[in-house]
């Protein structure tokens, strides 16, 4: 398993050329405490009726800051519903974030990164969706590449291994990482897979596969950086496995004390991604508690900026379900639409 910063914030191998410069890991740093604060509001709103059901990304912010970075910006990034650090590091607005997760679709009309897909819900079935933009970059001869992730639960889906099989056999230009925080809602990942590993489940697909530790944002970065390298040299298809911990339950509408112990949950804690790379540039990179504070005030306007616009925020009629499905709307749910105006109130004619 790739790493180079340890659960002790102690390097174990020379860091990689990019993480040489003394500001480098910084700006790392800063989206992973950012997201962590924004989950942390997010779930306080789901909490008081304010925002739908909501997936913290909380011990797994290395995974998606880490790929992200690696990315560059024609490159396509396919989420799953844990990726919010990637998102909002290419550029999603928290706005945009708790939009989506409050129930409006325009969260997913992105300003930024336009080309990215929204948020898939339903597990692994945006992973052969990669597959298919990946070959029309290929077709068009672009030199960018795509990168899907998915959990471990979504490695042992059909979708999965129908999409790196695909990926491999048309060399398409295509990274595949699996976010494994060792959960699929309450099934452990020793009961999904009999593998020793889920990077090698990338050998039957013909294409190379590495396991990184999920909670060291160097390694994340740097097995990113190599993959995306390899796929718009036109070498096709990579997986990258990051290990890694869901300290929080799968989503606000599940307990996760009904099916882990509290002793398990807590070792976990000592390996987490944002202390570790906080205790390195403390004592490698002179981050200071000056900085610290400072980091932390600015995370905490950008967050009430951002809920008080999305609180402000006018609902769309119920109507807008059916806009933007079909061009001509069928018979069957153009009555549905009348019916949906008058019940709601929107239309007594």
């Amino acid at each position: 398993m790739l790493q180079f910063i340890d659960a002790a914030a102690k390097t174990v191998r020379e860091l990689p050329k990019f993480a040489h410069e003394p500001n480098a890991l910084v700006p790392l740093y800063r989206a992973m405490v950012f997201v962590r604060a924004f989950d942390e509001k997010a779930v306080a709103l789901q909490r008081t009726g304010r925002l739908g059901t909501y997936p913290s990304s909380l011990g797994e912010e290395a995974v998606g800051v880490g790929l992200s970075s690696a990315m560059q910006s024609e490159d396509v990034l396919l989420p799953s519903f844990r990726e919010q650090s990637a998102m909002l590091w290419r550029g999603v607005t928290p706005l945009e974030l708790l939009l989506y997760w409050g129930g409006d679709e325009r969260g997913s009309d992105f300003k930024g990164p336009v080309r990215d897909f929204p948020i898939c819900v339903p597990v692994a079935s945006h992973l052969p969706h990669a597959a298919g933009a990946a070959l029309a970059m290929k077709l068009k001869g672009e030199k960018r590449a795509v990168v899907a992730v998915t959990g471990d639960g979504g490695s042992s889906k059909g979708d999965f291994y129908e999409a790196i099989n695909i990926a491999g056999t048309w060399r398409l230009p295509a990274v595949f990482v699996i976010n494994n925080n060792q959960w699929a809602i309450s099934v452990p990942r020793s009961e999904q897979t009999a593998a020793e590993t889920l990077a090698q489940k990338a050998v039957a697909a013909g294409i190379p596969g590495e396991q990184v530790d999920g909670n060291d944002v160097v390694a994340v970065c740097d097995a990113a950086k190599r993959a995306l390298a390899h796929a718009r040299a036109g070498k096709g298809a990579s997986l990258i496995e990051a290990v890694t911990y869901r300290l929080a339950d799968h989503t606000t509408a599940d307990d996760a004390s009904r099916y882990r112990s509290d002793e398990e949950v807590s070792a976990h804690w000592k390996e987490e991604p944002v202390s570790r790379l906080r205790t390195y540039l403390v004592q490698e990179r002179g981050w200071s508690k000056a900085d610290e504070e400072a980091l932390q005030e600015e995370c905490t306007e950008r967050i009430a900026e951002a809920v008080e616009k999305y609180l402000a925020t006018t609902a769309q009629p119920i109507t807008t379900a059916f806009d933007h499905t079909f061009a001509k709307l069928p018979a069957d749910l153009e009555r549905q639409k009348v019916e949906a105006e008058f019940f709601s109130g929107e239309s007594r004619d």
